[in-house]
């Protein structure tokens, strides 16, 4: 019934899948201006990159961040035309220009979109886990074009298109979701919401968005992290609960992390599923929570970064950008960046698929995984992890989140077991 579904989906959207045979057939080339938008150009050394222990992905930090008002007037005066960015394609520039998707100087061209989506790498051999396109549906827009991208009236960055290409997006999803079925999130996104074509093209940023939640680039948060002790990264995308804060302090006790190493709680507050919290709602409950726990070992800054739900490819491209930030580790939970489907409730992926990928590839990467513990909260002994529960025979409690939005919703008290009050304040007040 899922497959049949499926193809009556894609069928219903007929420039968002096509047929698919051999690897061969996977994109229509158009036209093409160069092939130089990887090249390093306009990249910024950084003296404070000194300050982190980590290395940037491809050894320097991209920073496209034009910093004079005569040369963000001379950039834009090159423009021919304008365009509104998507949220999607928003997130997407700003990792760009300011070195979140190092090495990456631009939206990825023909080539360069194949081999991420083939072999998870960059041509010259690069790990990278998703591509990142610029898509569009303008028939007009050509190779050559120098376009101003625009978040209302904010000039944020130029691009110079440098080809035009039609995606097999069935293929695409299939490598990088697991499955061209548009029950997942990640393959109705790119089904529905982006356009018939993409385009490579190199960007020269102009400004950061302003949003109402800060977020600091690469370089700025580099500057405040230590140079001689591990930085492990907390990835989520939803409101953190007690769960999740046992789980990413005790991260550091890990045989994996060394002596003295803090955590980055890096949340993302860009698009997601439908049916998330939105991220500025989000973020609130990450600054209350932040003031309620005053834990010296733990930080926190915000990610402009839109999710997928990919599963193993989504864990390698969170580790990747938070190498960029500075992050020699990362938590890796169960099902991370997983998704079910929205026909059946079937998950797409294993609960250790992310992380058996992450081991996999980690070292290739420089990042070193850290799987997360499977934590369970007892009667007796307060949160304890699932295996030490069962051979004591500890009673453990339990509330689903299904459970936990009713109550919610309800005005029905929490325990503070499973979330803190500070949060479930905020969650109320913008429920």
């Amino acid at each position: 019934m899922k497959l049949s579904l499926a193809v009556l989906s894609i069928a219903a959207t007929a420039t968002a899948f096509t047929t698919i045979s051999t690897p061969a057939a996977r994109t229509v080339s158009r036209t093409v201006a160069s092939n130089d938008v990887f090249a390093p150009v306009s990249i910024r050394a950084n003296s404070q990159l000194e300050m982190a222990k980590q290395v940037p992905h491809g050894g320097t930090l991209v920073d496209l961040i034009l910093k004079s008002d005569e040369e963000k007037a001379a950039a834009v005066a090159k423009t021919t035309k304008e365009l509104q960015l998507s949220p999607r394609q928003l997130c997407d520039v700003e990792l760009i220009m300011n070195g979140g998707f190092s090495p990456i100087t631009g939206f990825m061209d023909e080539a360069t979109y194949n081999s991420v989506v083939d072999n998870v790498a960059l041509p010259d051999g690069l790990i990278f886990g998703l591509p990142v396109v610029f898509d569009t549906d303008d028939e007009d827009l050509q190779p050559g074009d120098i376009v101003l991208l625009k978040d209302g009236d904010r000039n944020i960055a130029t691009v110079e298109f440098t080809d035009k290409f039609l995606p097999n997006k069935a293929y695409e999803t299939t490598k990088c979701y697991g499955t061209s079925e548009i029950e997942h999130p990640g393959a109705l996104m790119v089904a529905t919401e982006r356009g018939k074509y993409y385009m490579g093209g190199k960007i020269t940023g102009l400004d950061l968005p302003v949003r109402d939640f800060p977020c600091k680039t690469p370089a700025e948060v580099r500057e405040t992290l230590p140079d001689d002790v591990d930085v492990v990264a907390f990835q989520c995308r939803n409101p953190v609960h007690r769960a999740h804060y046992e789980l990413f302090t005790r991260a550091l006790d890990d045989p994996l992390v060394g002596k003295d190493g803090i955590v980055l709680v890096h949340p993302t507050c860009g698009p997601t599923q439908a049916d998330d919290i939105p991220g500025t709602v989000r973020h609130k409950t990450y600054e209350v929570l932040k003031e309620e726990t005053h834990n010296d070992r733990t930080r926190w800054e915000y990610l402009p970064y839109s999710m997928h739900m990919a599963g193993p490819r989504e864990a390698i491209q969170h580790m990747m950008i938070r190498k960029n930030f500075g992050c020699t580790h990362f938590i890796i939970g169960r099902d991370m960046a997983g998704s079910k489907s929205s026909i059946t409730g079937e998950d797409y992926y294993g609960a250790y698929d992310a992380q058996d990928f992450a081991k996999e590839k980690g070292p290739e990467l420089g990042v070193m995984p850290v799987p997360s513990l499977n934590l369970v909260y007892t009667e007796e002994e307060g949160y304890v992890t699932a295996d030490e529960a069962k051979e004591r025979g500890l009673n453990e409690k339990k509330l689903s989140g299904t459970k936990f939005r009713q109550m919610l919703r309800g005005g029905e008290d929490i325990p503070e077991w499973f979330a803190f009050k500070s949060v479930v304040q905020v969650l109320r007040e913008n429920s």
